[in-house]
């Protein structure tokens, strides 16, 4: 009694561990597990440490909470969300690289624990949605100071836990993705699939189809199009 068990490593050696953390979330059993280094931002070890498809892979196993947080302050959320859940397993995805803090209302701070909200909005009625976890927040965020610039009305929504949000009322998820913005892009450092039953078939992705590579984080960032410009002119196209 006391102690709550968690494990420690790299996200790509969730690999060893599937079976225990598939039968942590079977059993019910109230485990957590951090991982680490999540995408190709871990750079120059390449692709073999670098997760592509794992994130996908923890959201889509049954009775798993899966959170990528964007800051220390969605982080502190899911790691409360974590200690507080007692009929599953909660994993806790974090990246290498630095993340910046992102400005939030009481609103917001109180959202975060929905595991969706919007981040930043539009003066109008927004017209197309930025949707984004992670390392890639900070792209959606700078991005959508580009496009206001520019006279486009964007909506930025966060979603560190689709685990959490998609157990959250209708009401509240049409207040986040309303179904009437079917102009939408998703961006996240992994694999794209699991991106469009957010963004619809219309909608576009920034993800990852293929392995990663071995080059300086900043380098593959840019050539598999996690940049602003990309997620700029992703969304004009739409």
């Amino acid at each position: 009694k006391g102690f709550v068990p968690y494990g420690a490593t790299f996200l790509m050696f969730m690999e060893y561990a599937r079976n225990g953390l598939r039968m942590s979330a079977l059993m019910k059993q109230r485990a957590i597990q951090v991982f680490t280094h999540d995408s190709i931002g871990l750079g120059e070890d390449g692709p073999t440490h670098q997760p592509v498809e794992q994130i996908a892979s923890l959201r889509l196993t049954p009775n798993m909470d899966t959170w990528r947080p964007c800051d220390s302050v969605e982080s502190a959320v899911s790691w409360k969300s974590a200690i507080e859940r007692t009929d599953g397993p909660t994993s806790l995805i974090f990246s290498r690289q630095n993340l910046k803090p992102q400005p939030r209302d009481a609103q917001q701070l109180a959202d975060v624990a929905k595991g969706g909200y919007v981040l930043l909005d539009s003066a109008a009625p927004a017209e197309i949605i930025l949707i984004a976890t992670g390392s890639e927040v900070q792209l959606a965020v700078e991005a959508h100071a580009e496009l206001t610039a520019q006279g486009k009305a964007v909506r930025v929504v966060s979603l560190p836990c689709t685990d959490v949000f998609e157990t959250q009322s209708a009401e509240y998820k049409e207040s986040v993705l309303p179904a009437a913005v079917t102009k939408r892009v998703a961006i996240e450092a992994g694999i794209a699939d699991y991106w469009y039953k957010y963004v619809g078939l219309n909608g576009k992705v920034i993800g990852m189809t293929t392995f990663g590579e071995s080059a300086p984080a900043e380098q593959l960032f840019e050539m598999f199009g996690f940049t602003v410009k990309n997620v700029v002119e992703t969304a004009n196209s739409l």
